[in-house]
């Protein structure tokens, strides 16, 4: 079995961060959501993974490389515009070679164990498997009907949504999607979409097996889900201190990197703090990411993520806010006391 990890998005949903960065390596706990994909498959003991890359195809490749960091085989798959996750599959047909293969949206964080549902893919041989998930929200997903323990109809953003089950970024098929992705045409935005696909197989006879999670998942293409995904991993943490602590206070589930310097501040859990960050008579609050060589100085930062080489001087408050790479955000002697900023990489902030 292969893997096949999505990363050709542009990322709109993010920007500014995305005009100069790959959604897919904004961090979360100061790891690119990309890595948490590239990890699941490999804990599933799939060795070759196919990446689908597009217009931030060089930064893909530089932060993944060939994939032996993670004890897996990489190979790229040029996608020459983002047209649709059914095309990304289309244009991976030589690469699977005819193998099943697990789907992965590069900007999806799933903290299921994929054994599972590899196993009963395994076991049972359907042409397709799918996550779902209960959601409060169906009309806001692709959204599935089932009977018994078969998929029956898939439906795209419904208003009156069939059941509360939303579609997951994580998907299994057979060589039969390939048949499926060269059957459909195009929706009215353009793009060849899986679910017309998966349609297809369950119209011509085939056999689509649902897989409901009972644990999280977030598409991290909003701020808040970006936010909130960070919040929930960086929870699960351990607690690990390698930096220098000078008369601070670290308080709960902090990870504090090697080369990192708390001076006169305090840290409360769950955080981490990055590698040769400085941290000087500030408060981090709960939830934040605080990126390698990160300088915050008479600050106080919460339930935020922030990019390496950034620096945060007398900011009295800093909060919900993901700060991008080599930002400079100073204050002035003027207020308010709190700010919520979505800021890009190498800007210059001066607050007043």
């Amino acid at each position: 079995m292969k893997g096949l990890i999505l990363s050709g998005g542009r990322g709109t949903r993010l920007r500014p961060i995305t005009y100069t960065s790959a959604k897919q390596l904004v961090p979360v706990a100061n790891k690119p959501i990309l890595y948490y994909g590239i990890e699941a498959l490999a804990a599933c003991g799939i060795r070759e993974i196919g990446i689908v890359v597009g217009d931030t195809h060089q930064e893909i490749r530089d932060a993944v490389g060939d994939g032996s960091r993670f004890g897996v085989r990489v190979t790229y798959l040029q996608q020459e515009a983002p047209l649709g996750l059914a095309h990304a599959v289309l244009i991976s047909e030589a690469f699977m070679a005819g193998e099943p293969f697990v789907m992965y949206l590069g900007d999806n964080l799933v903290r299921e164990p994929l054994r599972p549902m590899v196993d009963r893919f395994t076991t049972d041989h359907p042409s397709a498997q799918i996550f779902l998930a209960h959601v409060p929200n169906a009309q806001e997903f692709g959204v599935a009907e089932l009977a018994g323990d078969r998929v029956v109809r898939l439906i795209e953003k419904p208003k009156r949504p069939p059941s509360d089950l939303a579609l997951v970024g994580v998907y299994m098929f057979d060589r039969t999607v390939f048949q499926a992705v060269k059957a459909i045409t195009p929706s009215a935005r353009g793009e060849l979409e899986i679910t017309d696909a998966i349609q297809w197989l369950i119209d011509q006879g085939h056999t689509v097996r649902p897989y409901v999670i009972s644990g999280w998942w977030k598409d991290t293409g909003k701020l808040e889900d970006m936010l909130e995904a960070n919040r929930i991993v960086l929870d699960g943490l351990e607690r690990r201190v390698e930096g220098d602590i000078e008369r601070s206070e670290i308080v709960g589930k902090v990870i504090v990197e090697p080369g990192a310097k708390i001076v006169e501040s305090t840290v409360r859990g769950p955080a981490v703090i990055g590698k040769n960050a400085v941290i000087e008579q500030s408060y981090i609050g709960p939830f934040t990411s605080i990126g390698d060589g990160v300088v915050v100085r008479q600050s106080e930062v919460e339930h935020s993520i922030v990019l390496e080489g950034s620096s945060i001087t007398q900011v009295s408050r800093l909060e919900s806010s993901l700060i991008g790479r080599n930002v400079s955000i100073y204050r002035s002697d003027a207020k308010p006391k709190s700010y919520k900023l979505v800021i890009g990489d190498r800007s210059d902030v001066g607050l007043i």
